[in-house]
């Protein structure tokens, strides 16, 4: 079978095998080796990420975060979910091909053909369904392509005198504009897979992206000001917490939902107690983390409602939040006794199941209705 060839290597990342090599050394070292309150990198039992996808001039560097955090020690199988942003559909699509080429070698990264396969037989309550994607589709997808090269660097660290081959599989999937209750049925159908320590989940978004170029001007004039001063890392991000479930995330979420539309002749006044539109923009964004911080699927949906943020991969995150929900309790009568394997390494001070957030990043700060910018995350979650 065909492999899929790297299509926008050369324009969104180096198509140079040492180029590429030391953007992602540099970057992966300037990532702390330990960070407080969490411990030292990668976090033992942390095996779903949640990193940004856009060219790596902008967001190699936070992507970095989530992925010195990822923890692949035991990992025979890497899931990788990404939105669709070219092509339309309300499913999960999966890969016609059998394998993955980035500039790092010659050899391409192998896809778990025999999953992929008997995926495409599964079904839940007639809404998880998956579909296929040509490679035509495939290679025109920015997504999932923007992380193989931190994937391909890591497997390759981990495994140096092992041919390509022998890695861990992937098993890309492209995610659809789903339903809420698609998702649920998704999530039900891969809740067995991230219980399971032998795979780790890679998911590919970027958040607010803001401006008249992206149909979102949403500006909220009550929000603190000055605003956070962005990078943002772990110690002033939202992190899982009994507080946040129990109400913290939805006071928050009430806070950032009250705002307007700007207009393109709209004049932002220019005093100190007067938020600029970066900060409006910080506070939305940090809002929906604490909702994903949650591990509640509908406090997610309702900051999504409340504020619009346009989260692109907000449907890989609501698949993989269903996946939790499922694991950790949630509806166990219809999907069986679903119990993580207990792992002596992994961080038990951290809560399982939720995302920690270790870096906030946005390509410019908006200061003008003219103006436009892209946010960036990265995050981690221990199982």
């Amino acid at each position: 079978m065909a492999s899929r060839e790297p299509t926008h290597a050369g324009s969104w990342y180096s198509d140079k095998a040492a180029t590429l090599t030391r953007q992602l050394d540099e970057w992966m070292n300037r990532v702390p080796n330990e960070i407080e309150g969490i411990g030292t990198l990668p976090v033992a039992g942390a095996r779903a990420i949640i990193a940004p996808h856009a060219g790596y001039a902008y967001s190699g560097a936070c992507a970095a975060f989530a992925y010195k955090c990822l923890d692949l020690s035991k990992a025979k199988r890497v899931f990788l979910l990404g939105p669709s942003h070219h092509h339309p559909f309300s499913r999960i699509a999966l890969p016609e091909v059998s394998s993955y080429l980035t500039p790092l070698s010659p050899d391409p990264l192998p896809l778990d053909r025999e999953l992929i396969d008997e995926l495409l037989t599964r079904t839940e309550n007639g809404n998880g369904r998956f579909t296929t994607m040509n490679k035509a589709i495939d290679e025109a997808e920015h997504s999932l392509e923007l992380h193989l090269p931190y994937i391909h660097y890591l497997l390759q660290r981990l495994y140096p005198n092992e041919p390509v081959a022998s890695y861990p599989k992937l098993v890309p999937m492209m995610v659809g504009s789903t339903s809420a209750a698609t998702e649920q049925a998704f999530g039900r159908i891969l809740a067995p897979y991230l219980a399971n320590p032998e795979n780790a989940f890679v998911i590919s978004s970027d958040f607010c992206h803001w401006g008249l170029r992206f149909a979102y001007s949403f500006y909220i004039p009550d929000v603190p000001t000055p605003g956070p001063v962005l990078p943002l890392s772990h110690s002033s991000l939202p992190q899982p917490s009994e507080a946040l479930k129990l109400g913290g995330a939805r006071h928050q979420i009430a806070a950032v939902s009250k705002g307007r539309y700007l207009r393109i002749g709209d004049q932002m006044p220019k005093h100190a107690d007067v938020p600029a539109i970066h900060e409006s923009i910080s506070a939305c964004d940090i809002a929906c983390m604490s909702a994903i911080a949650t591990s509640h699927t509908q406090t997610f949906l309702d900051a999504l409602k409340s504020t619009g943020n346009t989260i692109c991969g907000r449907h890989p995150i609501g698949v993989i939040m269903a996946a939790f929900e499922f694991i950790l309790g949630k509806d166990k009568e219809n999907i069986g006794d679903l119990e993580i394997k207990e792992d002596d390494q992994t961080q038990t001070h951290l809560m399982r199941g939720a995302f920690n957030f270790v870096r906030y990043e946005r390509s410019s700060d908006c200061v003008s209705p003219a103006d436009s910018s892209v946010s960036y995350v990265s995050a981690f979650a221990v199982l």
